[in-house]
């Protein structure tokens, strides 16, 4: 699956004084190629993987690139964000650890002692899931309802920590969207690791975000089901300790059709701190997928999956770089033909991973527009 340049999009805007200046990694939909552009845009480096993405890939401190690959036909390929095997790769491309588990979904974090937390269905019990309410009566998957779980393994693939969801979430508290199916409990799409070593998750099914208690397994705080958020995605935690994550707005109650947003949460306060949305709200939206990242300079890189577009904003949401996917690949009858990016990520020239790397653009694939 390759994929080629349909348009002359790229980078669309750019006020060079004003935007944090560095290398943005993003995986588009479809393709089996993780991409590292500069600020012009220009593809310096990129990889062939053997999977389109379960999503996304992340550069780590060792130059590697780890990656969620989507292992077709897997057990439950027709669930969002299935993926089915995690993969680590050199600078060249050359493999240097793998993790495959046909039950891998959405997200994965590698931790400071070399393990990787990773993300993954399990089938939720029947006395419980009999239990949950909402979602659309009888939509079950083949009679089951399937959730979540955190498992901790070590680089040698043994498990060291689990965490279900079922055996901490609360039937009668945590209830599925009524406008989606109740194939899936929770739906977690993204997670992230705090200094304490606890875990906040975000729930999309639920509208909720959590902080779960890495010791105990309790959940220790949660936000967002009282209709504040809308099929979220991408929480993640900054350095002054309050949550940023992006709003998708679907299937949301605060307005009558859907629009995204940005949010920065205190969660010591249980509100909002920041904002980000479109004026008029409409030119904003995803539905699906999307992700956004707090830049040193205090900016934040937003990821509009649905459109492909990247975009960096200020405080005080005055865009100062753009960058529009002028890729376009076929994934699936769902997504069909499309530009789509579903998170992207932007590191610095000072970061680790990039030390001593060859970051000049190739003007064969400039010229060619494709990748080979």
């Amino acid at each position: 699956m390759g994929i080629a340049r349909t348009s002359l999009k790229g980078v669309t805007h750019y006020i060079q004084s004003n935007a944090y200046n560095g290398y943005t990694l993003f995986t588009p939909l479809g393709s089996t190629e993780a991409v590292l552009i500069d600020m012009q845009g220009r593809v310096v480096h990129q990889w062939k993987m053997p999977y389109p993405p379960a999503l996304y890939g992340i550069l780590l401190e060792n130059g590697n690139l780890l990656y969620g690959g989507y292992v077709e036909k897997g057990l439950l390929p027709d669930l969002r964000g299935t993926g089915g095997e995690l993969i680590e790769v050199d600078w060249d491309g050359n493999l240097a650890w793998s993790y495959k588990d046909p039950y891998l979904h959405h997200s994965f974090c590698r931790l400071s002692n070399g393990n990787t937390i990773v993300l993954r269905w399990v089938e939720v019990p029947k006395d419980i899931s009999a239990k949950i309410k909402g979602g659309m009566t009888g939509t079950e998957k083949d009679g089951i309802m399937w959730g979540d779980s955190f498992r901790e393994v070590n680089p040698r693939g043994k498990v060291v920590w689990e965490w279900l969801a079922y055996e901490h979430l609360d039937p009668e508290i945590d209830s599925i969207c009524p406008l989606c199916p109740r194939s899936q409990w929770t739906e977690a799409n993204s997670f992230a690791i705090l200094s304490n070593g606890d875990i906040l998750a975000s729930f999309a099914r639920l509208n909720t975000i959590c902080i779960i208690s890495k010791a105990t397994g309790d959940i220790k705080w949660r936000w967002g089901s009282g209709g504040e958020l809308g099929h979220q995605n991408d929480a993640t935690v900054l350095e002054n300790g309050n949550i940023l994550l992006f709003d998708n707005g679907t299937h949301c109650i605060h307005f009558s059709q859907g629009y995204s947003r940005v949010l920065e949460i205190d969660p010591a306060a249980n509100k909002m701190v920041w904002e980000y949305k479109d004026d008029p709200w409409m030119a904003f939206y995803s539905a699906y997928m999307s992700s956004c990242q707090r830049l040193p300079n205090d900016n934040t890189l937003i990821c509009e999956a649905a459109t492909g577009r990247i975009f960096e904003v200020t405080k005080t949401g005055r865009i100062v770089w753009e960058f529009v996917n002028p890729f376009s690949s076929a994934f699936d009858s769902v997504y069909g033909h499309n530009h789509i990016i579903p998170k992207a990520y932007r590191y610095g020239p000072e970061y680790g991973g990039l030390k001593a790397k060859n970051l000049e653009y190739s003007v064969y694939l400039v010229e060619r527009g494709r990748f080979v």
